[in-house]
């Protein structure tokens, strides 16, 4: 990537110094930066710089790709002109200790611990506990991505090939090498023949009446009065939205669920199933909450989070084309509320 104007800087992850830029620059995109959404590779470049303002930029047309104004989820291709408006970094902050980042990956009852999966020299795959973010930002210090760069300061690439719920625990893939991270988020598009096989384990209130049901509605994202994020069913302005439910074991007032996404809207799974009458356990967004309540109370077994959790991923490995398979066990409360669920 070569920038022109008053600055000039090669390379795939430029560090620009602090301070206000007097003047716009246009950056050129060179190939490690092919397939890469704009707002992420503003980020990147603009280090310092809030991302709230970054998207302030783009949606303001101060940012412009070959000219013209795009979106903050446009996709970069090799030789795009990308101009940066003038900005000023904030002053440096102090990376995230390692004491910190070690928080992250190590057992506890604060804090259950990130475990290794599965890691090769274009990926790793780990077990994201809920309660942890997969990043920062509003008003969290740190995630999954901060905490891993910190333990890793030698490592050139770790990008997220994907995110989920802070609330959802499980599978978690993580790039370390631009080519896989391109490879792996075509296979997430569909631009590809090969796909990402994605399976959550749900525990739902009622019993589910289905062997196995496709449920496509369109999902729409909304702010609440209290300025919360929520995704509602919205067949007019949504988007599509597919999931395929198969029923795993009824249970008395329950019943475990394997969905598999084929399509990877905010809080799919949450939103389908709560649509359709069945909210999962310890939801607190779209759940029941006195249900909730309840479940949490339970003595020697209760559960304090939502029981959604991503078991499996499987696809071609980006580079070698090799079939992988990950799983991610439950956790000990998720292993823990079943059974007593089981035992009632």
């Amino acid at each position: 990537m070569a920038l022109a104007g008053n600055k000039s800087l090669s390379g795939a992850k430029p560090a620009l110094p602090d301070g206000p830029f007097a003047a716009a620059s246009i950056v050129t995109i060179d190939e490690a930066s092919i397939g890469q959404r704009l707002d992420n590779f503003l980020v990147t470049l603009l280090k310092g710089v809030p991302k709230s303002h970054v998207y302030r930029i783009v949606r303001s047309g101060e940012v412009r790709v070959n000219k013209g104004r795009v979106a903050a989820d446009y996709r970069l291709n090799e030789g795009d002109l990308v101009r940066v408006p003038p900005v000023t970094t904030a002053e440096k902050k102090p990376n995230l200790s390692i004491g910190a980042a070690s928080q992250a990956f190590s057992s506890g009852k604060a804090r259950p611990s990130l475990r290794l999966l599965y890691e090769d020299d274009a990926l790793l795959a780990l077990n994201k506990p809920a309660g942890l973010a997969v990043h920062g930002g509003s008003g969290i210090s740190f995630g999954v991505i901060e905490a891993l760069r910190a333990l890793r300061p030698e490592a050139k690439f770790l990008e997220l090939v994907h995110r989920i719920d802070r609330e959802t625990s499980g599978v978690l893939l993580i790039a370390k090498k631009r080519s896989a991270l391109t490879a792996l988020h075509a296979m997430l598009r569909g631009d590809t023949d090969a796909r990402i096989e994605k399976h959550y384990s749900a525990l739902v209130k009622g019993a589910w009446p289905d062997e196995r049901r496709h449920v496509r509605v369109k999902l729409a994202k909304y702010v609440t009065d209290a300025g919360e994020r929520r995704v509602s069913v919205d067949e007019d302005d949504g988007q599509e939205s597919h999931t395929i439910v198969t029923r795993k074991e009824v249970l008395i007032g329950a019943t475990l669920l394997d969905c598999e996404i084929r399509t990877g809207r905010t809080h799919q799974i949450r939103v389908h199933l709560a649509h359709l009458g069945f909210p999962i356990i310890g939801d607190d967004k779209y759940g029941e909450f006195a249900l909730n309540k309840q479940v949490a109370a339970v003595k020697n077994g209760g559960l304090k989070r939502m029981f959604l959790h991503a078991r499996l991923m499987a696809f071609l490995h980006p580079i070698s084309g090799e079939k992988l398979v990950i799983e991610a066990p439950l956790s000990a409360d998720l292993v823990h509320y079943l059974k007593h669920v089981r035992d009632r």
